[in-house]
């Protein structure tokens, strides 16, 4: 029987700060037959001051658990760093990965990782968590973001959670925030060779879903690719990203004026960018070392 674990590489651009983004991973023994293998990571350099409020992590544990997490950065105007309630989201599910109540349940996960996190600040996140009989358990949060790509196509996307056009559901150390009760639930069967693109908005609001699969067929560092790609895309004025385009779905454009001269609302979205391409492997031809 072929038995599908992941292997992840991770790529993340923070274009506002200096500090990089949390990395974290379990460091229980392995059960038999899975593994999740960490082939790669790259931390593109930082361009301004402030940011880095993404979070996430990689586990092997089971067929293999991955997470993202993105610090609301509006808490930096009450003089918060957005980016701790993110980060210690991320510890804390890392630490309870394994744990009993969970029971390899990432909607549980989300609930314990939120009730242990003391920080204040609020992070939308997204958990991914694949059994050894190939069926992924997803569970999010606001608009983390998840694809699934099997043969050149996508076979399944995530949906963002909203209560408006650039306010997502979000965990929240405060009361008026979402809970592990308003995630979005999904199970999705995979087969070896599906390839899972996770990331945060910073990657989804500049890239569109042509241009992730072109990047899985195109390069061997697809996380790196992807990340390259949604910052220069989030810097281009001219460019119309998908950000842009559902802005203008949602009633918001330029002034009238610019309209009658032809004009419309354009560019990438500058935000931090995180991105996680794992692989369903067959462990039997994983070496374990």
């Amino acid at each position: 029987m072929v038995v599908p674990v992941f292997r992840a590489s991770v790529a993340s651009f923070h274009p506002l700060f200096d500090s990089l983004c949390t990395r974290l991973s379990t460091n229980s023994s392995l059960p038999k037959n899975s593994r999740l293998l960490p082939f790669a990571s790259s931390e593109l350099n930082p361009v301004q001051s402030r940011g880095g409020e993404d979070a996430f992590f990689v586990s092997c544990y089971n067929g293999g658990v991955i997470a993202v997490a993105d610090g609301v950065s509006g808490w930096a105007e009450q003089n918060v760093d957005p980016s701790l309630f993110s980060r210690e989201l991320m510890a804390n599910a890392s630490y309870f990965v394994e744990d009993v109540e969970v029971n390899y349940d990432p909607q549980i996960l989300i609930q314990k990782a939120h009730a242990a996190t003391s920080s204040v600040g609020s992070a939308t996140v997204i958990v991914a968590m694949l059994e050894r009989n190939g069926i992924l358990k997803v569970a999010s949060v606001g608009d983390c973001g998840l694809r699934i790509i099997r043969k050149g196509q996508i076979t399944f996307s995530s949906s963002p959670q909203e209560h408006y056009f650039d306010c997502p559901y979000q965990l929240s150390s405060e009361a008026v925030g979402q809970t592990y009760l308003d995630a979005m639930v999904t199970t999705v069967e995979l087969i070896e060779g599906d390839t899972i693109v996770m990331g945060s908005d910073g990657l989804f609001d500049n890239v569109f879903d042509h241009e992730i699969v072109s990047m899985t067929t195109r390069f061997i560092d697809v996380s790196e690719a992807l990340a390259n790609l949604a910052r220069s895309h989030s810097t281009d004025s001219n460019f119309d990203s998908p950000y842009t385009m559902e802005a203008r779905a949602k009633g918001f454009d330029v002034p009238m004026w610019k309209k009658i001269l032809g004009m419309k609302l354009k560019g990438g979205k500058l935000d931090d960018i995180t991105v996680i391409v794992s692989q369903v492997v067959n462990s039997h031809a994983v070496s374990i070392s």
